[in-house]
């Protein structure tokens, strides 16, 4: 029995309308995205974040193609956290100018330089025995978590230099 055995969610769904220019997090709540950015590997937006504590602001990248979200929130004096970002395993579609995620529950905190760290592996195992997950889905979110650990591991720890070897390169508004 796991921790969130339950207490288990059903996978959170976000949408990101880049036509209107807004984020629907998975409780339907719709905030207006200052900059979309549209690449041929993914999407970014940056957008602040009203009625968060511990962060002020956030920049993401979706990367359908490794299944991820990659995240750099900007903490608030007093809230820093020990990571440089946050990798959500995600589930991405497109349906033109809009995108969805489906957060597979597994998360990943890189700290440049220095190491990695998989969260969460409880709830994916409860979701799955649960069946909000597909036997087939959890493997797809264990593999993409272990190629992300391999390739983060092989690079230094160094998110850009791994994610240029896959010919994606991100560009932030604060790095």
């Amino acid at each position: 029995m796991t921790a969130h055995a339950g207490t288990i969610h059903s996978p959170k769904i976000e949408t990101f309308d880049v036509a209107n220019r807004t984020n629907t997090d998975p409780k339907g709540i719709a905030r207006a995205v200052e900059e979309y950015r549209v690449e041929p590997f993914g999407l970014y937006l940056a957008r602040r974040t009203p009625g968060r504590a511990q962060f002020h602001y956030l920049e993401s990248w979706l990367l359908p193609g490794l299944g991820l979200r990659v995240t750099d929130y900007w903490f608030r004096p007093g809230h820093e956290r020990d990571q440089d970002f946050y990798l959500d395993v995600v589930s991405v579609e497109r349906d033109g100018a809009t995108w969805r995620t489906t957060d597979w529950y597994l998360d990943l905190v890189v700290r440049e330089g220095e190491r990695v760290d998989v969260l969460d592996t409880d709830e994916l195992l409860a979701a799955t025995g649960a069946g909000l997950l597909t036997p087939r889905e959890a493997e797809r979110a264990l593999a993409i978590t272990y190629g992300t650990v391999d390739g983060l591991a092989a690079h230094e720890y160094r998110v850009d230099r791994w994610l240029a070897t896959c010919g994606i390169h991100l560009t932030w508004r604060r790095r």
